[in-house]
C-alpha cells in the first residue's frame, strides 16, 4: 500500500460507516422478507430508560431512511403507544394519523420486562412481554430482525428460548463496534459470555468476520486476539489454545493483538471472553466522557484557552460524531437463528433509527447464512 493510499484510509473508512448508518449504501442490499414481501423489522417499544417516544420517533425515521426496502413495525403496550401518539413524538411531527401514511403498523403486548428484573424469571412469567412476543414474530417467519433496548438478559435469553442457535454455534456473542484511527472495529464478546473455551473463541472470531465483512464492507477482515503479548505463548490457557485452533483457521487471523492495538485499528474483528469485553466497552464509554468534559473545564480557564476552543470547535463536533455510540445504532446478538439487536437502555430515535438500517443489512446480506458456512467449513467443534 503506498503512504499516499495509507493516509487517505482513515477517511474512507469514516465515510463508508457513515454511509452504512445514513442508508446511503442499502442499494447494494437485496430485501429478503418470505413470499417476496419486505422484510420487516419489529422495534420493541418498551423497556428502554426513557419510555416509548425515541423508538416510536426512530420507527419514523427508520422508514424514512429505508426508501420502501423493508417495514418497520412497533410491539407493546397500544395504549401506551398512541398515547404517546397523541401528544406527538418527535417535537410533535409524529403523531396517530402518521401510522397510516409512514405504512408504521402496532403489535400489541400486554406485558413489559423492566431493568431490574430478574431474566429467567420474567421470561418464564411474562410470556406476553414486548420481547417474547417481538422475537415470536421472528420465529413464525412474520418478521426477519427485531431490535430491542430492554433488558439485555432478558433479549439474549428469549432469543435463544424463541429463535435457538444457528446450527453448529456453540455460544451466540454480542458484537459491539468502537471507533479506531482506522474507522472502526468489532469487538466481540461484550457481555453474553463471561465464561469461554477456545472453541467459543473461535467461534466468534467465524461470527464476527462474517459481520464486518457483510455489514461494514471489509472484504478481508483481520482478525486478532485479545491478550497480554503479541507472542503466541503469551495469555492464559484458553487464549493460547484459542491462538492455534485461529491459526489452523480459514479467517485471516494476524495473532494475538493488545489492548494498545484496539483503537489504532490494528484488527477489524478483537475477539475475547464477555467478560473482558464488557469492561473495554464500559471504559471506553466512560473515557469519551472524561475526555470532553475535561476539554469545557479547561476552555474555561482563560480567554485564550477559549478562543482556541472557538477555532477547533468543527473539528471538535466531527470528533464527537466519530464516537457517539448512536451513529452505530445496536449491537447484534451473532449465533441466533435469527436478526437480534441489543441497543442502549438510553438510545434516542437517531440511535433506533441506524439499529434499524444494521438489522437491515443483516437480513439483505444474509449474515446468518455465511456464519453457517463458516461454521461448516471448519467442521464440528465440540463444547
Amino acid at each position: 500500500m503506498s503512504k499516499a493510499t495509507e493516509r487517505h484510509q482513515p477517511r474512507t473508512e469514516k465515510r463508508r460507516i457513515g454511509e452504512l448508518t445514513s442508508g446511503a449504501r442499502m442499494a447494494e442490499a437485496k430485501p429478503s422478507g418470505g413470499g417476496g414481501r419486505l422484510p420487516l423489522i419489529v422495534l420493541d417499544c418498551m423497556g428502554g430508560d426513557n419510555g416509548p417516544a425515541p423508538i416510536i420517533e426512530g420507527a419514523f425515521e427508520a422508514i424514512k431512511s429505508a426508501r420502501g426496502r423493508f417495514r418497520v413495525a412497533l410491539v407493546g403496550d397500544e395504549v401506551a403507544i398512541r398515547t404517546e401518539l397523541a401528544s406527538g413524538v418527535g417535537d410533535g411531527e409524529y403523531r396517530e394519523e402518521d401510522l397510516e401514511r409512514y405504512g408504521l403498523k402496532i403489535i400489541h403486548a400486554s406485558q413489559t420486562i423492566e431493568m431490574h428484573e430478574s431474566p429467567a424469571e420474567a421470561l418464564r412469567n411474562k410470556r406476553d412481554s414486548s420481547i417474547s412476543v417481538g422475537l415470536r414474530l421472528q420465529r413464525s417467519g412474520q418478521a426477519e430482525a427485531f431490535v430491542s433496548t430492554g433488558n439485555t438478559g432478558a433479549v439474549m435469553g428469549a432469543a435463544l428460548l424463541e429463535l435457538g442457535r444457528l446450527p453448529g454455534v456453540l455460544r451466540p456473542a454480542i458484537a459491539s463496534f468502537m471507533p479506531t484511527e482506522l474507522g472502526g472495529c468489532i469487538i466481540l464478546d461484550v457481555g453474553a459470555n463471561v465464561d469461554c473455551k477456545p472453541q467459543h473463541l473461535l467461534q466468534f472470531a467465524m461470527m464476527g468476520s462474517s459481520y464486518a465483512r457483510y455489514v461494514f464492507d471489509r472484504p478481508q477482515p483481520k482478525v486478532g486476539l485479545l491478550s497480554v503479548g503479541e507472542e503466541s505463548s503469551k495469555g492464559h490457557g484458553v487464549v493460547q489454545r484459542a491462538h492455534q485452533l485461529l491459526t489452523q483457521s480459514q479467517l485471516n487471523f494476524i495473532g494475538n493483538i493488545e489492548g494498545r492495538d484496539i483503537l489504532r485499528g490494528t484488527a477489524d474483528v478483537v475477539v475475547c471472553d464477555g467478560f473482558v469485553g464488557n469492561i473495554i466497552l464500559k471504559f471506553a464509554e466512560s473515557v469519551v466522557r472524561m475526555f470532553f468534559r475535561s476539554i469545557k473545564r479547561y476552555v474555561y480557564t482563560s480567554i485564550f484557552a477559549k478562543l482556541g476552543a472557538l477555532l477547533i470547535k468543527p473539528a471538535l463536533k466531527k470528533f464527537a460524531k466519530d464516537l457517539d455510540y448512536e451513529e452505530y445504532g445496536g449491537a447484534p446478538l451473532l449465533g441466533v437463528n435469527g436478526v437480534c439487536i441489543i441497543c442502549h437502555g438510553r438510545s434516542s430515535a437517531k440511535a433506533i433509527k441506524n439499529a434499524a438500517l444494521v438489522a437491515y443489512r443483516c437480513v439483505a446480506h444474509r449474515v446468518n447464512d455465511h456464519i453457517k458456512q463458516q461454521v461448516e467449513e471448519f467442521g464440528q467443534v465440540e463444547e
